[in-house]
């Protein structure tokens, strides 16, 4: 069996399991309807909500496959919804215009990240840390820490909240950014660049690879996945949340890759079982969500314990080391 598709076994098998169990709770969870020309039920819910943190774990997973990691990508988020809202409300500018100066923006977020990583030399998780802080002030900084409302622009409103071939228009994004992103990096020297970075950068240095350069590439994207994602966050509400918007999604991001059998050392990377562990994650906060025991829905302070418990027990699944202790169990018994 390919290496790519035993790592994707125990990810795919807990999505099962989680999809299984809303079936038992909810027989019409995997029920589609069509409502005003749109897919409606729970599992388009789910591909709906996930699209922020698919959009993250993308990013995240090249960098970590570089042996980094982006703690930052929640504060892009919340910049570029609050630049889009400046650009929209207060100055007025064309809908293009906002996109592709916001996505700019967190590009270039993301190339400081770069920067300080490859070539000043500062640790991933401290370089990121910075604009981590430095970049919800920011976007606080803009809005005034309030909430701004974006309800004058139709077509902003259509990211988040629009209909394309009958489902959401966030899913649609998603899927290109997937295959985009597999396209390049699957089909170009690109993705064994980063890998080798990640394996042995000394190596890769001594064989002519520009490690500065893969890194700056891998955190200017992730910037790029985290304004996109901060954009269709924003639509979505039709407002700009400077103080909520991407909090914790960082997490959920790295959480994803690993559940997706990326290791944070670096090295060999899996944007499939990312997008796979994107959705466990979803899945796993709308399993919360509408479950009931005795006729009372599970307090959302259980959600985060919850969520915790069920990545812990698939990465102990993951892990070389429990593997081996199985396997050395059975060997005994027979």
């Amino acid at each position: 069996m390919p290496e790519a598709l035993k790592k994707l076994l125990w990810p795919l098998a807990a999505l099962g399991v989680l999809l299984l169990f809303n079936t038992a709770m909810n027989p019409a969870f995997f029920s589609i309807t069509i409502s005003d020309g749109r897919l409606t039920g729970s599992l388009v819910d789910v591909l709906d909500r996930a699209t922020p943190v698919i959009l993250l774990a993308l990013g995240m997973t090249l960098v970590i496959a570089t042996a980094g990691v982006d703690l930052s990508v929640g504060a892009v988020m919340a910049m570029a919804g609050s630049l889009a809202a400046m650009l929209l409300v207060d100055m007025q500018a064309h809908l293009s215009a906002v996109i592709v100066l916001t996505l700019g923006v967190c590009a270039l977020a993301g190339l400081w990240n770069g920067v300080l990583v490859s070539i000043v030399g500062i640790q991933p998780i401290v370089a990121t840390l910075i604009l981590m802080v430095a970049g919800r002030g920011i976007a606080q900084l803009m809005t005034d820490g309030q909430i701004i409302p974006i309800d004058s622009s139709p077509g902003f409103a259509f990211l988040g909240g629009g209909t394309f071939l009958g489902l959401p228009f966030t899913i649609t994004l998603a899927v290109s950014a997937v295959v985009l992103t597999i396209v390049v990096i699957r089909f170009t020297a690109l993705g064994l660049f980063i890998e080798s970075v990640g394996g042995n950068e000394t190596a890769s240095r001594y064989a002519g690879l520009s490690v500065r350069g893969v890194r700056l590439s891998v955190y200017t994207f992730t910037g790029l996945c985290a304004g996109l994602a901060g954009l269709i966050y924003a639509s979505d509400i039709t407002a700009a949340d400077a103080n909520y918007a991407g909090l914790y999604l960082e997490l959920d991001a790295i959480l994803a890759v690993v559940l997706g059998g990326t290791s944070l050392m670096g090295g060999r990377f899996y944007l499939a079982g990312s997008v796979v562990g994107a959705l466990i994650i979803q899945t796993l906060n709308t399993t919360i969500l509408m479950t009931e025991i005795n006729g009372a829905s599970v307090p959302v302070e259980y959600n985060l314990v919850i969520k915790a418990l069920v990545v812990f027990v698939v990465c102990l699944l993951q892990s070389e080391t429990v593997k081996q202790m199985i396997m050395r169990r059975r060997a005994v018994h027979d």
